[in-house]
């Protein structure tokens, strides 16, 4: 468990935090601003199913964000592979309740000090819709910096939309 603030924490998500899970994810609103293999409708069975794929992510690599003791988003890693094995693209929700309050930027802010403190990252990387400048805020207060523009990369809901690539680097030397 990471503590961010006294009610705050980046915890590994358990069994028990099913239905939490499932109730907060299950917002049309979260699922399109993510990936499509994030569901929509999300089901109390697709949360068991990511909590056991997450038991199975090495350590601190995915994580709930949990408020007073409730699981109200997920923050993880996607380790890159091959020549890529040094990079990793971040993903991360929060129940929409909670948006607008300076939680995920609390959270990513302490959970990449946690990551470039335990792994050997060389880069990681956020890929938001160029229409999400809410997300795109986070990660510049993360200390993310924008790499450019990807113009038509991804369909979404079947609208074709430009991706901004974001990344925070480790300084070398």
């Amino acid at each position: 468990m990471i503590a961010v603030h006294e009610n705050l924490f980046l915890d590994r998500l358990k069994e028990a935090d099913a239905p939490a899970l499932a109730g907060h994810a299950d917002n049309p609103r979260i699922a399109r601003r993510l990936r499509d293999r994030f569901p929509n409708p999300y089901t109390l069975d697709d949360a068991r199913g990511f909590i056991a794929m997450a038991e199975q992510a090495p350590d601190g690599m995915l994580l709930g964000i949990r408020y007073r003791g409730e699981i109200i988003g997920v923050v993880g890693l996607e380790p890159g592979k091959d020549i890529h094995r040094k990079s990793a693209e971040l993903g991360y929700w929060l129940a929409e309740p909670y948006w607008g309050r300076g939680i995920v930027t609390a959270c990513l802010l302490r959970y990449m000090e946690f990551q470039f403190d335990r792994y050997d990252w060389l880069r990681v990387y956020a890929e938001p819709f160029a229409d999400n400048p809410a997300s795109i805020r986070v990660l510049e207060k993360c200390g993310f910096s924008r790499e450019g523009l990807l113009r038509q990369h991804a369909v979404k809901a079947g609208q074709v939309m430009d991706i901004v690539l974001y990344a925070r680097i480790r300084l070398l030397g």
